[in-house]
């Protein structure tokens, strides 16, 4: 994928398995999001193709692309004043030829997956930040992807409403691909990681094997001290500058 003359991301091969929840992690400028726009549609890669169960993404008409996937980008427009329960029925859309009642069941339990059924009848636009964020989550679930795309899920969420997010987006249902910052997080909600660097992906595996002290201090220029969690046994990390 080429912008301006510069290559933003380069010879990826990514796999992400049926049902799995698959991290993209890398600093700043790695191409993660750019990844993510071709995987959903909103750039159409030079070269390579995506699929999604056999299908080319980008040879689909819109709405069967949408049957397929759904994603949250890290910025999303919203103008007009619907209500909770008006934004997430948008995710139905691509599905309109089935029964309403059927519509209306899908939305309330994409509401309640999300956690945010207690504010259906709002006004998004009076929202906070999260909370806006955990109503596109329900949207996006409501339209029953068989990929979830996530850039950057957990962006305006307080520590507790990430690790609710993270943990009912895994079960959710469809495989999830996710953008994340957060190595801590990634490590402890992905079943698989795909570590990018420069447009191109250096490591893949799962997060014990793929996060070592060396690839860490290589791509993101710092010291990382493993640790377990306690209580899952999860590896986390702590982190110091490579020069003080």
């Amino acid at each position: 994928m080429d912008v301006a003359g510069a290559r933003l991301v380069d010879g990826v091969v990514l796999d992400a398995p049926a049902g799995a929840f698959v991290g993209l992690v890398g600093p700043n400028g790695s191409g993660k999001s750019t990844l993510l726009r071709c995987v959903y549609r909103a750039r159409r890669p030079d070269a390579g193709v995506v699929r999604v169960g056999g299908e080319d993404v980008h040879r689909l008409a819109p709405r069967a692309a949408a049957r397929l996937l759904a994603a949250l980008p890290q910025e999303t427009a919203a103008d007009f004043d619907f209500t909770v329960g008006e934004v997430v029925a948008m995710g139905r859309l691509p599905h309109r030829d089935r029964s309403a009642a059927r519509d209306r069941e899908i939305c309330a339990r994409a509401l309640a997956d999300a956690g945010v059924a207690h504010l259906a009848a709002r006004g998004f636009l009076s929202l906070s930040g999260g909370e806006k964020q955990r109503v596109l989550i329900a949207r996006a679930l409501a339209q029953e992807p068989r990929v979830l795309v996530l850039d950057e899920p957990t962006n305006h969420l307080d520590i507790a409403h990430q690790l609710d997010v993270l943990r009912r987006v895994r079960a959710s249902g469809p495989t999830v691909l996710a953008a994340l910052h957060d190595l801590n997080l990634a490590a402890a909600h992905c079943d698989l990681l795909h570590v990018l660097h420069g447009g191109r992906v250096v490591a893949s595996g799962p997060p014990d094997e793929v996060l070592s002290a060396a690839l860490l201090a290589e791509v993101f220029g710092v010291r990382a001290h493993r640790v377990r969690h306690p209580e899952t046994g999860a590896t986390q990390f702590l982190f110091d500058p490579l020069t003080p």
